[in-house]
């Protein structure tokens, strides 16, 4: 048995695209790749303590901050999830210092197919990890930009013209087709390319570089023994205790034979597990 504060699982692929998970509970991983097909567990114990501090919470927000980082933190400000409202050069920023080392920062603008063809965003060093979170099949950077303002101006665009989401539900059944996202880069660009010319006339030419042909599409196979064919979303406040047979790992979702959860949604949640 394993006991400690949950965090993100940890997810890497080998150059052969095949992905694998460690579990973090506090600072301990643990492998999951042997746990697949077996018997495993998760008990809740109610307690929460913040990622930040370690202060204990009756609530977590924005996955894992109590109440008072959650006001106070740049890492919950709303410009995180809609980086086009970033206002670090107005001055305004809750953690200028913070900002500066996460924020103003070279970004990526990439496509990727989760059971249907998204854009997203991403930090220069956050390849491949934010797309083995989002469950991406395949991937595809297309522009390198200067900052997280610029990657969300830019992915402000695209969503004119493709989904900034990914259906969890049709991404944990395994349904995708694939795509030819070389293509479907060509396309939107062509579409959007008085938008993006726009942008480089106000920000300058270096602010927003379109990745060539040369760049790679990246592809991904999941540890799955089986895709569920009826998704039952297990809520850990409701069921403390959530047993099963682990049937697979994609993005930060456990798939086990009586239903899926998302241990993402917990960080910060203290739990046992036994594999």
């Amino acid at each position: 048995m394993h006991k400690g504060d949950l965090r993100k699982m940890q997810a890497s692929a080998d150059s052969a695209g095949k992905v694998s998970y460690q579990m973090r509970l506090g600072d301990e991983s643990i492998p999951l790749d042997a746990a697949l097909g077996q018997k495993v567990s998760l008990a809740f114990s109610g307690a929460i303590h913040c990622i930040h501090c370690g202060r204990a919470s009756k609530k977590s927000f924005s996955q894992g901050y109590c109440y008072p980082c959650f006001k106070k933190l740049a890492a919950c400000d709303t410009c995180i999830m809609s980086p086009e409202k970033c206002h670090y050069h107005l001055g305004t920023c809750r953690e200028p210092e913070w900002a500066e080392q996460y924020c103003m920062q070279s970004h990526y603008v990439y496509l990727a197919n989760t059971t249907a063809l998204k854009v997203g965003i991403t930090r220069g060093d956050q390849l491949p990890t934010r797309w083995l979170d989002q469950g991406a099949t395949q991937a595809r950077a297309m522009f390198l930009v200067d900052n997280r303002r610029m990657s969300g101006l830019v992915e402000t665009l695209f969503k004119n013209e493709v989904a900034d989401k990914t259906n969890w539900r049709n991404m944990l059944k395994g349904s995708e087709l694939e795509l030819n996202l070389e293509q479907e880069q060509e396309r939107l660009i062509n579409n959007l390319w008085e938008g993006l010319d726009a942008l480089q006339n106000e920000f300058g030419l270096q602010a927003l570089q379109e990745l060539g042909n040369d760049n790679q599409t990246h592809e991904f196979v999941y540890p799955v023994l089986e895709y569920p064919t009826k998704i039952t979303s297990i809520n850990a406040e409701k069921t403390p205790t959530v047993e099963g047979t682990l049937m697979g790992i994609k993005g930060q979702y456990w798939m086990l034979d009586t239903g899926v959860i998302n241990l993402r949604k917990y960080t910060g949640y203290e739990v046992a597990v036994t594999l």
